[in-house]
């Protein structure tokens, strides 16, 4: 497989957000029809206030390395979401981040802080989407394996989004929440360019996803944050979460999601895992 460099994903991304935006968007005067889609890079070299041939450079990810000041005319030029802004500044210093250490195991008490929030859904997942660590109600919710330390095989959440029908029946604003985690995805991977794993894992999915195929190549990002989520599970109805992300300081490649319930999903989950316990 061929590796991307940081220079090449840079310009990969500028390309695909100038391709997105129109001249009247960017201030700019129409003349008509356009042969090729978005501005042109000698408009967005003028808006930026930048030499034609240093963008290019730029853009065609070549080994340079543009200053604070460059990319922030450029953000500002290409009318950059926060987000998307985020996102070029990360790509633009990932070759002098260093790689966070790998945690292999979840402390005791990390692991004891997740099943204590029942029913409340709640899991661990590492950089690569890879969920290590679940409670009952998330294994409900999520339709994750029942958890077990001894699990060979961990789910992977943009491998089930994605690939497993079950989320397409449950949810039928699906393709729109697809768009959603492929940009949260994107804008996880600008921490780790160099990342051989994630790199595989990208290429694995454009062959196995028809939709990441067609939409990964937009370079469109999008941070994970706190919000409100409803949902309509086939078996207990409508579900009603505010969902936190929680970034670790002592577990850097680690994040804690919690989906605190609503008082009436709160009741609909104790129900739903406490009558599985007693079955059992």
């Amino acid at each position: 497989m061929k590796e991307i460099t940081v220079q090449q994903s840079l310009g990969e991304f500028l390309r695909a957000t100038r391709e997105r935006l129109t001249p009247e968007q960017a201030g700019l005067p129409s003349y008509g029809r356009r042969r090729t889609p978005g501005l042109r890079r000698e408009e967005v070299a003028q808006l930026a206030n930048i030499g034609v041939s240093w963008y290019t450079s730029i853009e065609q990810g070549k080994d340079v390395h543009p200053s604070h000041q460059v990319l922030e005319s450029l953000a500002n030029a290409l009318k950059l979401s926060d987000d998307e802004r985020r996102y070029l500044f990360l790509l633009s210093k990932s070759d002098e981040m260093e790689e966070g250490e790998i945690y292999k195991e979840v402390s005791k008490g990390l692991e004891m802080t997740v099943f204590a929030l029942e029913p409340n859904p709640a899991y661990i997942m590492n950089k690569y989407w890879d969920v290590l660590l679940w409670n009952r109600a998330a294994e409900f919710v999520f339709q994750f394996p029942a958890y077990s330390s001894e699990l060979a095989s961990k789910p992977n959440i943009l491998q089930q989004f994605l690939i497993d029908s079950f989320k397409g029946e449950i949810d039928a604003e699906w393709e729109e929440r697809a768009k959603i985690t492929i940009a949260r995805f994107r804008a996880d991977c600008a921490r780790y360019p160099q990342d051989a794993r994630l790199n595989e894992m990208i290429e694995n999915f454009k062959q196995e996803s028809e939709f990441f195929s067609l939409w990964w190549p937009r370079h469109e990002v999008k941070n994970v944050t706190d919000c409100h989520k409803l949902w309509n599970h086939p078996q207990i109805g409508e579900l009603e979460f505010e969902h936190v992300n929680l970034q670790l300081s002592n577990y850097p490649d680690l994040r804690v999601m919690i989906y605190t319930a609503s008082p009436s999903t709160k009741e609909k989950l104790k129900q739903r895992i406490y009558s599985c316990s007693a079955n059992e």
